[in-house]
């Protein structure tokens, strides 16, 4: 079955970086787009990044263009989001995709002083 397992979520200051990690399984991982969306306490789900099954195109929300870097290692089934420059608006439950219907449990991002 489909599994998406996120990580590498946590506490950081305003200015920091994180990486998070979506190891995936029980499927073809590389035949697929991948994203990355967030949730904010009292706020929508809302996508964040989005790339295709072998990486050559991406797309970003504005709120994250020039921040944020998707990308994924197909022969590890994986798909990152680098996160620069956090603000404490990014603070958000984020959650893997692999579109257009399965969901990863999410990992919390908090940023702040």
């Amino acid at each position: 079955q489909v599994q998406l397992v996120e990580s590498g979520g946590g506490l950081v200051q305003p200015g920091g970086s994180l990486r998070l990690s979506c190891a995936a399984s029980g499927f073809t991982f590389s035949s697929y787009y991948m994203s990355w969306y967030r949730q904010a306490p009292g706020k929508e789900r809302e996508l964040v990044a989005r790339i295709s099954p072998l990486g050559g195109n991406t797309n970003y929300a504005d709120s994250v263009k020039g921040r944020f870097t998707i990308s994924r290692d197909n022969a590890k089934t994986t798909v990152y989001l680098q996160m620069n420059s956090l603000k404490p608006e990014d603070t958000a439950v984020y959650y893997c995709k692999r579109e257009p219907n399965y969901w990863g449990q999410g990992t919390q991002v908090t940023v702040s002083s």
